[in-house]
């Protein structure tokens, strides 16, 4: 019925198409296809080298194993807050949606700084912890704190629209006929969230291991040990090493890249079911 009701583009229509079009090929698509011309400018002997340095395999580890701790922290985060916020009704519940969409209008930079300011040197806890023996800044701690600050609005936030257009009848169906709340989570709720946990995911984990203001305040720059792979690209421009900075920058790209495509699928997917349904 929707679709029978759109109309034709007119002529007006066609030329903001074109004008949307060419901007996002200006800003997007022009520094993309930049960034694989200068990573294969020099061939591909050459962009297969700047995989075979051992910087470049201590940051790919480094970036895997902080995606790997805050992109599930994130998860259960958000799956947390989308049923808290979607499902009930509480004091504060707008202050917490608020804090949710902090880290999207707050600068890395600054998301890093807090945590400097908390638990370096000369931070509030800093001292006491030096005291300890426990360090956070200039550590992996400090570059997952700092990760999973500016990443978790992602998973929460592809969730609460959804869920909170599905309504609680389907859950209040299933707590009528006798189920306990974990058993209508994973048997009513989780499946109908399966798509937009997933991209959720998807986006949370490029982010975080795409992620270079806040990492790079609370890293230290240490080679081969806090550098990640935002880190290293800077590191290698910075020594004029450029076909070897676009190379790992191309890696990254392709993430990003198959975070659209699986954006894609999943949209897709989801049309056919409603269609089919």
């Amino acid at each position: 019925m929707a679709a029978a009701s759109r109309r034709r583009p007119t002529p007006a229509a066609w030329a903001l198409i074109g004008v949307a079009a060419a901007w996002l090929t200006l800003t997007i698509g022009a520094p993309l296809v930049l960034v694989f011309t200068e990573a294969l400018a020099k061939g591909w002997r050459a962009y297969l080298s700047a995989f075979d340095d051992p910087d470049f395999h201590a940051a790919l580890a480094l970036t895997l194993k902080v995606a790997a701790i805050s992109v599930p922290l994130n998860t259960l985060f958000g799956v947390i807050a989308a049923w808290t916020v979607t499902k009930f009704d509480f004091a504060g519940k707008a202050l917490l949606l608020s804090l949710i969409d902090l880290p999207f209008s707050v600068s890395p930079v600054i998301s890093g700084l807090v945590w400097v300011l908390l638990f370096g040197a000369d931070g509030w806890f800093g001292p006491a912890l030096d005291r300890l023996g426990v360090h956070v800044v200039f550590t992996i701690t400090g570059i997952v704190l700092a990760t999973i600050l500016v990443t978790f609005p992602f998973v929460a936030r592809e969730l609460i629209p959804l869920m909170d257009d599905q309504g609680t009848d389907e859950e209040a169906a299933a707590v009528t006929l006798g189920a306990g709340g974990l058993r209508t989570f994973v048997a009513v709720t989780l499946p109908n969230i399966a798509g937009a946990l997933v991209y959720g995911v998807l986006l949370c984990n490029a982010r975080a291991m795409g992620e270079f203001g806040a990492v790079s305040v609370v890293s230290g720059h240490i080679r081969g040990l806090t550098d990640t792979l935002p880190l290293h690209v800077e590191v290698l421009y910075n020594d004029y090493n450029v076909a070897a900075a676009f190379a790992v920058a191309s890696l990254l790209a392709g993430l990003g890249l198959v975070t659209l495509a699986a954006r894609g699928v999943l949209d897709a997917r989801a049309g056919a079911e409603q269609r089919t349904g």
